[in-house]
This record gives C-alpha cells, sequence and structure tokens, in this order.
C-alpha cells in the first residue's frame, strides 16, 4: 500500500473512531430569551468541541422533566426554578442544580388593568383580587409570596389564577384578571396594546436575596457521576454559550448573529420586537446565589409547596461550572459602554 493509500487509510480509521467517540446528550428547554445559550453552544460547535452531540427537546416547564433526569433519559433541562424541583430532591431523585441561567435583573412585572391603576397602589390592595402567575410552585409563585409577604398577606388572601403567559394578554382584556405577573416578550406586549400598566417590578425594594437566581440547569446527578468529564465539557460549552449571550445582551458585535438565532429556533418570530425588550440577565459564570434559592425555597415551603424536606448539599452541585469558569478565565465584556445591569 503506498505511503498516499495508507495516510487516507489512517484518515478514516480515525474519523471513524471520533464518531464512536462523539457522546449523545439531550437537554430539555423551555423556550425563552435566556435558553438562547443552549442554542448557541450548539450553533457555534462548543458542544463538538467537548466530543458531544446535543439533541434539544422543548419542555414547557422544568418540573416536566424531572422524572426524565431522575431516568438519565434526559442529562440536562434548563427552566424556571419551581417547587417540583426541590420536591424531587427531597424524595431522593438523583437530580441537582448545576449552572445559572437567568438572573438579576430578570425583568418581570406585575401589570395592573389601566381601569383599575387608581384602586390597586401597593400590594395590600391585592386582598381578594384575581392575580395569574404562570403555574404552581412557580418563579412567579415566589415573587408573588414576596410582595404579599412585605405588607402581612399570604397566597390565600388573593384569587391566584395559574395561565401561561400568553393566556394573560386577553384575560386582562376581558377584566377576569386583576393584575398578572409577566415576563418579555409577552409583558411588551401587554404594555404595547395598552392592556396593562408597569406596577411592582418585584427585584426593587421587594426581594431581598439578591441577585436571585431565576432560572438554571438541572441535571442527572446519575449522569454527572457516570460521565463527569463528559459533564464537565457540556457545562463548559453552556458557560460559552452563555458569555456570548451576555455579549448580545450588551449589544456587543454579536448581537444581530444571537438575535437571527433565536428568531430560527423559534424563542420569537418578530426580531426588531425582539431586539427592542429587555433581555433576562444572567451570570457569565453560571453562578447560582445560594441565598436566593435558599429564599425561594423558604417561601414555597411556607406556601405548602414542599411536601418533602430536601438535605442543603443535595440540592447544589456548583463544582463543574465553577471549574469551567477557572478554565475560560474572566469574562470581558466587549462593549465597555454598555450601563446595562447584570450580565457581567
Amino acid at each position: 500500500m503506498s505511503i498516499v493509500a495508507r495516510a487516507v487509510a489512517f484518515g478514516m480509521l480515525m474519523t471513524c473512531i471520533h464518531a464512536h467517540a462523539q457522546t449523545t446528550v439531550t437537554i430539555g428547554t423551555v423556550l425563552s430569551v435566556p435558553s438562547a445559550s443552549t442554542f448557541i453552544a450548539m450553533e457555534k460547535g462548543y458542544f463538538r468541541e467537548a466530543g458531544v452531540t446535543v439533541r434539544s427537546e422543548n419542555i414547557d416547564t422544568l418540573s416536566r422533566a424531572m422524572a426524565l433526569l431522575a431516568t438519565n433519559q434526559m442529562q440536562l433541562a434548563q427552566g424556571g426554578i419551581n417547587a417540583g424541583y426541590f420536591n424531587a430532591v427531597g424524595q431522593g431523585l438523583p437530580v441537582v442544580m448545576a449552572l445559572e441561567s437567568g438572573s438579576t435583573p430578570v425583568w418581570h412585572n406585575f401589570l395592573v388593568r389601566p381601569d383599575l391603576r387608581d384602586i390597586i397602589k401597593t400590594a395590600a390592595d391585592l386582598k381578594g383580587r384575581n392575580v395569574a402567575v404562570s403555574g404552581p410552585g412557580s418563579m412567579s409563585v415566589y415573587e408573588l409570596g414576596i410582595i404579599l409577604e412585605n405588607v402581612g398577606l399570604k397566597m390565600s388572601d388573593v384569587n391566584v389564577k395559574h395561565l401561561a403567559f400568553p393566556q394573560m394578554i386577553p384575560s386582562l382584556a376581558n377584566k377576569s384578571l386583576d393584575v398578572a405577573l409577566m415576563v418579555s416578550p409577552f409583558l411588551d406586549q401587554a404594555v404595547a396594546q395598552g392592556i396593562g400598566v408597569p406596577w411592582i417590578d418585584p427585584e426593587v425594594g421587594q426581594v431581598k436575596a439578591l441577585p436571585m437566581t431565576s432560572l438554571a440547569y438541572m441535571a442527572s446527578a446519575d449522569w454527572i457521576r457516570q460521565n463527569r468529564a463528559v459533564a464537565k465539557g457540556v457545562i463548559k460549552a453552556l458557560v460559552r454559550g452563555g458569555r456570548d449571550y451576555c455579549q448580545a445582551y450588551h449589544r456587543g458585535p454579536n448581537r444581530g448573529e444571537v438575535l437571527d438565532l433565536m428568531v430560527r429556533h423559534g424563542i420569537a418570530k418578530d426580531r426588531d420586537f425582539l431586539d427592542r425588550m429587555n433581555w433576562q440577565a444572567r451570570s457569565p459564570d453560571g453562578a447560582l446565589n445560594p441565598d436566593s434559592i435558599r429564599d425561594i425555597y423558604r417561601l414555597y415551603k411556607k406556601e405548602g409547596l414542599i411536601e418533602r424536606e430536601p438535605a442543603e448539599e443535595k440540592i447544589l452541585d456548583v463544582s463543574l461550572a465553577a471549574e469551567a469558569a477557572r478554565e475560560l478565565g474572566p469574562f470581558e465584556l466587549i462593549n465597555k459602554a454598555s450601563t446595562l445591569p447584570g450580565c457581567r
């Protein structure tokens, strides 16, 4: 066999070995602006560099993914921190919070109907009112619980309605709701249509444990234990995707590229509207705030949403995110003129 033929054969062999070395990982994603970090890591080849092929599956809430994570049918899932996660850990299921994917400022806001803006002035005025949050045991419940707690009220003092964000707009319009806790882009749409008026931002004088960690990647603890090197590569790729997201958040040179990516993956349809709206911030290192997570758990427990108390050491595993951040080095903002808070 000639030298050229041997070289070609060797190249084909190495290609086959590399193909077999690729590991497939499934990540569940609640489609939202912060979920762009997963798609950035996919399209920029960060997972491929880690020797991993990623399959993304859309999920409506993070709680729906707990059983899949616990049985290692899904390796990671990203979404809002809800009571279902704490209950899963309390039941001894092998799931763990591994990486932050959304924190202060989250740009959540309570909207009040325009005809009630002079009647509902403080959180104390919510007593007996119809108030919408996105789901039972969700971060919206935490934020509502905090503003009520600050004026001596409980969740049972208001008529809580669990609605998907798109449903809140017509419900405000037909006056079946008085107040709704909304997120972008639905919040922006409601304000633009004159259906709701911005009222209380939970992060301004309400939530005390700041920065508030609102979104995270939960992982299969069995998968991490059995495949730590692979898990480390995946987490590092997600941190890189998160840093690219932060550059776009601060209107860096990749802003247009990330906007196109979000439209392509169905996060939003209107690119111009997406460009104008507020994006949720995050830690460029994927760092979780333990104080925030403890307070979220405290409120869920107070409201009777926790079925079995989890051991605190089982709730978080920040080791992989910390390793990834050390290897990547300090995050440096490209658009240094940006004055936006967060994502720094």
